[in-house]
């Protein structure tokens, strides 16, 4: 097994077999994320690929892997042919494999064809991790991230056309304080577009290196406090519909633990909500990110 450079997954992948398809992010260009910044963006090989199958094979010989990760930023960059030839040797070496998922840039899932994703779906790609981070046309824009709210939401339908579980990652407090009910109204409304069967709340922090957080030590983006970020979680509570969506908010960035079910759920979390308001308790700083 050869891994390079700090490998990213969500958190819902933390027992799954991971294995680099490509290294880096092909765009690169967010101004918000450093994840991969320390990496030129390329497609592995295959035979590297199956290599790394085979060496996890046999170290994992006794054991049931039941879920494989196909790592880095932009798997579903990798041409239809590809990806299929990979599937099918996961499942040639995997038999007992029952999950296989990959992070899935908006751009990527709109170049395929509806007919290239029923064909990935139906060689075992399960599920999609899709990073819209907002619903706000001008949040979009300013962070970089190179698609519309129009195109991510056609992405997310083509997505659930193509049979495949959708999970969607949204950031409170990317908007600033100057877009902060514009970002969150808008992300409320994409959600309830796609009505995907996840989505994920993480809280923004800048991170040292990335032009947001360059832009925040000279006072040009303004980052939320907690109460303020209890706010925006309120008004996407309050205007999003998108019926059985499970939502989280518990990732170590949130200064609430929230999770719930969409819509039955939503009163429930708001109460949540308004208790930690009143009570003035979040998560401290020196314990988010963790």
């Amino acid at each position: 097994m050869r891994y390079e450079g700090a490998v990213y997954r969500p958190p819902s992948e933390a027992g799954s077999l991971i294995i680099q398809l490509t290294i880096g992010c092909a765009r690169n260009k967010c101004t918000f994320c450093a994840m991969f910044k320390d990496k030129q963006f390329r497609v592995r090989k295959l035979d590297e690929v199956v290599a790394d199958l085979i060496d996890a094979r046999q170290y994992y010989r006794d054991y049931k892997v039941r879920r494989i990760f196909l790592a880095d930023g932009d798997a579903l960059i990798v041409k239809t042919d590809d990806l299929l030839y990979i599937l099918d040797k996961i499942h040639e070496l995997y038999p007992e494999c029952e999950r296989i998922s990959a992070y899935g840039a908006p751009a990527d899932v709109n170049m395929k064809t509806d007919e290239e994703l029923a064909k990935l779906k139906a060689a075992g790609l399960d599920m999609i991790y899709m990073g819209a981070e907002s619903g706000d046309d001008i949040v979009l824009r300013d962070v970089k991230k190179g698609v519309t709210s129009e195109e991510i939401a056609t992405a997310g339908l083509k997505l659930k056309k193509a049979g495949m579980i959708v999970s969607i990652t949204l950031i409170s407090g990317l908007g600033g304080k100057e877009r902060l009910k514009e970002h969150t109204i808008n992300s409320a409304k994409l959600i309830s577009i796609i009505k995907p069967e996840y989505v994920g709340f993480l809280t923004l922090m800048v991170e040292p290196g990335t032009e947001l957080y360059n832009d925040y030590q000279a006072g040009k983006f303004q980052l939320l406090g907690p109460v303020e970020v209890m706010q925006e979680l309120k008004i996407f509570i309050e205007n999003v519909d998108s019926e059985g969506t499970v939502f989280r908010a518990n990732h170590a960035s949130n200064y609430v633990p929230l999770k719930g079910t969409f819509n039955k759920d939503n009163k429930k979390m708001l109460e949540q909500i308004e208790k930690a308001e009143k009570a003035g308790v979040f998560r401290p700083e020196i314990y988010r990110g963790i």
